[in-house]
Order: C-alpha cells, then structure tokens, then sequence
C-alpha cells in the first residue's frame, strides 16, 4: 500500500511539522518527552482509518488512537506506534424519526453536538468541559451531565463503526459483534478498535435549567460536607449535585460551593427539585446564596470553560470513595482546603442513589466521586505539585473504591476502575480480538492489573 493513498497526513519523526502533529492537538500543556510515536496520520476520512491501520499492520508497528486531546496523560503519543488522530473526522447526522444521532469520535460534546442537536430541541448528556470530544470519553463510560440521573453516557451508546486489529470496518452494535460493543463502552485507551463513528440515543432538551450556589468559608467545610453527605441521596434526580472547592475570579482565596443544577421543564418543578440544597443548616452562615436562579447551558458551559482554561498545565487524580461521613470526610480534607495554586479546585460528585449499570465494561462506581485538578503554568513545580497531589490521594485510601478512567495516569497510580468479572471478560475478548496486540492498550508504568496500587 503507498501512503500517498491518505487523503491526510502522514508525518514522520524530523519532518517539520511532526512535532505539532504530536502535540498540536493535546489540551494538557504538561506534555510527555519521553514518548515519540513511529508516525502520525492526520486522518480525513474512514478509509484513512481503515489504510493506517492495515499501514501498522504492514509495518510491524501499533497502534495509537487520538479523538479530542483530552486525555490528561496524552495517552495516544505512545512510542514507536501509529498514532491515528481523529479530529479531521467531522460527521454529524441527527435523525428524528429514531432519535438517534450519528457524530465523529473528535466532535466536541459541547462546543459542536449539543449546539447541533439544539436546532431539533434535543440533547446528549456528554462531558462538562465543552471542548472534550465524545470518542475517549464515551469509552471510558462517559461521566457527563446529570449522571446521577440520566446515566453514564456510554449507555446511550446504540452502536459503533469501528476498524478491527485486522483492519476490517464493522458495525457493532447489541446484535452484532456484540463483543466489541461490549468492551467500546469503558474499556477506555484498552479499547482493541478504532471507533469512526458513534451512534447515540439523545434525550429531549430541558425546558427549564436553574441552578443553586451556595458559598462557604472552608472553616465551615466539615460541617457542611457532612450534612450533604448524608442528604444528598434524597435529592430529585433532575438534579445534578457537585460540591467543589475553588478560587473565585474575583476572590481572595478558595471556598466551598455546594452547587445543584436543575434540568426541568418548569420553573416550579425547578424550584421544588432544588429545595432539599436549599435547607442546609449552615444555609445562614454562606458568602453567597443563588437559589433556583434560572441559567442556560451557555452559561453552564462558560464556567466550565473558565475552571478549565487551555494552554496550562494538568496534574489530575481521583477516587471513588464509600464510607460513612464520620470517615470520608476527614479524608478528603487535604484536597479540599489546601490549595496548592490559585486555579486547583477538587469536586465532589454525587452519583447517589446509584443505578444499576447495564452490561457493559464500564462497572465500577460509587455514590461519590472525588477529582483534584491542579492546574498551573510553571514547568519548575510540576515535581512538587505532584507529591502533593499523591498525598491528598493518599489520604483517601481509607475510602478509596478505585478510579474512574477519564481522570487518571495509570503512569502514576493504578487503581481498581472495573468490576473483576468484567476485567477478566475484558481481557479474553482482547486476546481473541487483537491476538498480536496491535492496539497499544492502558499506558501504564507496569503491568496493568486491575488492583488498587496499595492492596499488591
């Protein structure tokens, strides 16, 4: 095969513009050295996707995929591996007799699908931040708006086209193929395919967003960290909940925000949704208090641009923690009230009370969700941010369930992040699909296993 076929790039170590090839597209400014891919094709088509792939196979060389350049450890520059990215793919179909859209792998959930599927009053519960693209996202179970009551979105997953370590183009769906549909939805940066297209089930648009903010002096963050953490359960699921800790724009220093977004068709189902945040006992003693306010997802969207400014450096880690609030508490406390630069903020994230998963890969959750985000400029700091990152973390060992996939470097720290049974499925279906382990898998500094680092 000549790689003059692509109707896209192909760029080699010592070209010019290799290196923005590697690493134009990477949201993290904290990028590895350590890793240089054998290639990288700029794909602008399926066929390319499905030509790199048979190009790898004739070369003896793997397999890398990049969709959105989210991924905090830049998982897809992986040494002497072909990485294929995505991000030249730009297909979106809306269909409204099934209500089913079809969308790239590098299409952003909110800066380019929800703004699309708006025109036909529909919405896809994708990632918070709105440039994240929905391919690694959606494999690794998909963690997006309202999850605690709409669900991981891998599970509107309906199908997928995806090029096999063969170099075959197949849909995949609950019928057919069934293994790979399977394992697209949270095997992650393990996936043994490269997806070229999603199939996703949308949801009617809400008619009424409201949000309630209340800000605390982190002097109150026991107290009011354990009233939520016993109440939060008993909220509508048309709420998501989310305490975090960060510096305001204008602020002096950090503090603690309970937050509670509506997603509602009226301003009284809104209001009545949003009432149990409303009765915090510590409710008299906040900095500030909104209260079933009437926002946009614009809005929503432009706060979460602004926690997540491009062009900086990422120290990122999290948990899903169990316990009671006499344990988790005291636990989270280091990541919450000890701020190692101004823009670092740690979220707490009910997923309370838990849904059943469907079969799927993805498989391990709890009630809460904890992730610090460091976020920084200064290459000289990354070093010391670090450790301070691993202690918070370590402080959560007590509570810690495992890890969710999307915001972890298996480089660093290895945790639980699906159930046994699952791992086990996961891994058969890789030793069928991709025998000659074409496809790179988890990057890691050792052997993935599965297993909380500290219980080997």
């Amino acid at each position: 095969m000549h790689i003059d076929r692509f109707s896209g790039t192909l760029h080699f170590p010592g070209d010019e513009d290799f290196e923005e090839a590697c690493f134009g597209r990477v949201f993290n400014a904290r990028r590895p050295s350590d890793r240089t891919p054998a290639a990288v094709l700029m794909a602008e088509s399926e066929q390319d996707v499905v030509d790199g792939v048979r190009l790898a196979l004739e070369r003896g060389w793997q397999v890398a995929v990049r969709s959105g350049g989210h991924s905090w450890a830049a998982w897809s520059v992986r040494e002497n591996a072909l990485l294929i990215d995505l991000g030249g793919l730009r297909e979106m179909a809306y269909d409204p007799r099934t209500g089913i859209v079809t969308a790239a792998p590098g299409i952003k959930g909110g800066d380019e699908l929800n703004p699309y599927l708006g025109e036909f009053g529909r919405f896809f519960n994708g990632g918070h931040c709105p440039s994240v693209g929905i391919g690694g996202f959606l494999l690794q179970g998909g963690q997006g708006w309202n999850a605690r009551g709409w669900g991981w979105a891998a599970e509107n997953v309906v199908a997928i086209d995806v090029v096999t370590a063969e170099g075959e183009l197949v849909r995949a769906d609950a019928t057919q193929h069934s293994d790979l549909f399977w394992a697209a939805r949270g095997a992650g940066p393990g996936f043994f395919g490269v997806v070229t297209r999603f199939h996703l089930r949308t949801r009617p648009l809400p008619k009424h967003l409201a949000h309630t903010v209340h800000a605390y002096p982190l002097t109150l963050f026991d107290e009011v960290m354990t009233w939520l953490h016993g109440m939060h359960h008993t909220v509508s699921d048309l709420v998501e909940i989310v305490a975090l800790t960060q510096t305001p724009p204008a602020g002096d220093g950090p503090v603690l925000l309970v937050t509670g977004v509506s997603m509602t068709d009226t301003a009284e189902q809104a209001a009545e949704a949003l009432a149990p945040l409303h009765a915090n006992p510590y409710a008299d003693r906040a900095l500030l208090r909104i209260e079933a306010r009437p926002t946009t997802l614009a809005e929503q969207l432009r706060g979460q641009r602004l926690a997540n400014p491009e062009g900086h450096r990422y120290l990122v880690d999290n948990a899903w923690l169990t316990g009671s609030a006499a344990e988790v508490v005291p636990a989270i406390r280091k990541a919450f009230t000890e701020q190692p630069t101004r823009q670092t903020f740690t979220i707490w994230f009910s997923m309370a009370p838990l849904r059943e998963l469907p079969d799927m890969a993805f498989s391990l959750q709890s009630e809460i969700y904890c992730a610090t985000y460091v976020v920084h400029d200064d290459p000289g700091r990354d070093a010391e941010l670090r450790g301070w990152l691993d202690e918070a973390m370590a402080a959560m060992r007590p509570v810690t369930a495992g890890q969710y996939l999307g915001d972890c470097d298996f480089t660093v720290r290895q945790l639980r992040f699906m159930g046994d049974a699952q791992w086990e499925r996961l891994r058969e279906i890789r030793a069928a699909r991709d025998p000659k382990g074409l496809f790179v898998g988890h990057l890691s500094a050792g052997t993935v296993t599965n297993t909380n680092d500290w219980e080997r």
